[in-house]
């Protein structure tokens, strides 16, 4: 049995909509530029290829680190880890206010572990900070393990 045909200038139009809307790929000095700009779509999308298992992508943010070490300055990366409940995002919240007050910028990828019984994520959500995730000098990014 065959479907109905859609009228040729209906799929022309739909296609040339489509190609239109779709997302334009960033060079990847474009991408750099971006995140240096404090672009927070673009610092996205870069923490989206450095997360990605494929290898494309992996080679593409490679690059990316890359050009991007050089003007990291002065950065530390702290890690925070515990158990379900013992607060992790209230220190974090606590912590990065502080952080924020003495005119720093701040990034908080918080990885979350998925529950096996709920399917959601468990650690380092947004909602616990919301204090902090209002600062436009915070950047907070929940990402699944």
């Amino acid at each position: 049995m065959k479907g109905i045909k859609s009228p040729s200038s209906l799929s022309a139009e739909a296609a040339n909509k489509f190609l239109q809307h779709k997302k334009k790929k960033l060079e990847i000095d474009e991408i750099v530029a971006g995140i240096f700009k404090g672009d927070i779509s673009t610092l996205s999308s870069a923490i989206t290829l450095v997360e990605s298992n494929l290898a494309k992508h992996r080679e593409i943010s490679n690059q990316i680190i890359e050009k991007c070490l050089p003007k990291s300055g002065n950065s530390i990366r702290i890690g925070i880890t515990g158990v379900p409940g013992v607060g992790k995002s209230t220190f974090i919240e606590a912590l990065g206010m502080n952080i924020i007050k003495k005119g720093h910028k701040l990034a908080v990828l918080a990885i979350d572990p998925s529950s096996e019984q709920s399917g959601g994520s468990i650690l380092g959500d947004k909602t616990r900070m919301e204090n902090l995730s209002a600062q436009k000098n915070a950047f907070i990014r929940p990402s699944p393990s």
